[in-house]
């Protein structure tokens, strides 16, 4: 990989938060993009080609996975989403670090290809308050937000497979701490990015 950029991952439970953070992220460090998605899915009303998602038949999609243009993919709901490789290392050329939000098949994906990606798992206060930022939302039956809850214990085992954990108590306070999770990952002297560039090494 070329330029400066870096490739960060915001994963954790549904409803702890995770496209809220991503958001107050890019509000206070315009250097961060999201990384725009390819799917096999139909678009929805108002969504843009290239903006929203880089929409493809599910033959397209799968051609895409044979010739190797996937940095990461998975299956969702009978519809499949991935991370183009091209568009990505566009991004990274130019010194963006780019953000994902992705499943933790994705996610562990995407570090076995870019070993340098760095993974974050944001992680509820507790589960009460998980429970009740559900609630607030106001999209899903008492028996969903049950099932949501016991699913994001089970998805809690697989912490210790990211490279660090966010607690999302306050957003700007989480979104901070993500940012400066990069920037020291950015200052590590085995880090070839910045040092590089200012010792004038290829």
């Amino acid at each position: 990989m070329s330029g400066t950029g870096r490739l960060l991952v915001i994963s954790g439970p549904s409803g702890v938060g995770k496209g809220t953070v991503i958001k107050k992220l890019q509000s206070i460090d315009e250097n961060f993009t999201l990384s725009v998605s390819v799917t096999s899915r139909e678009p929805r009303e108002g969504e843009i080609e290239g903006v929203h998602y880089f929409f493809k038949s599910k033959i397209e999609f799968m051609k895409m996975v044979e010739d190797g243009q996937l940095i990461e993919w998975d299956n969702y709901l009978d519809n499949y989403y991935g991370s183009s490789r091209l568009f990505v290392n566009e991004l990274l050329s130019k010194g963006k670090d780019v953000v994902f939000d992705i499943t933790f098949k994705g996610a562990f994906e995407l570090k076995k290809n870019y070993s340098e990606s760095i993974l974050v798992f944001l992680v509820p206060p507790s589960f009460d308050e998980l429970r009740e930022r559900l609630r607030i939302r106001g999209t899903e039956s008492n028996e969903i937000i049950e099932k949501r809850l016991s699913e994001a214990k089970r998805e809690m085992n697989y912490i210790d497979r990211f490279d660090y954990f966010v607690i999302n108590d306050n957003v700007m306070d989480s979104a901070e701490m993500v940012r400066s999770i990069i920037l020291a990952e950015k200052c590590k002297v085995k880090s070839d990015s910045y040092l590089n560039a200012i010792l004038g090494r290829r």
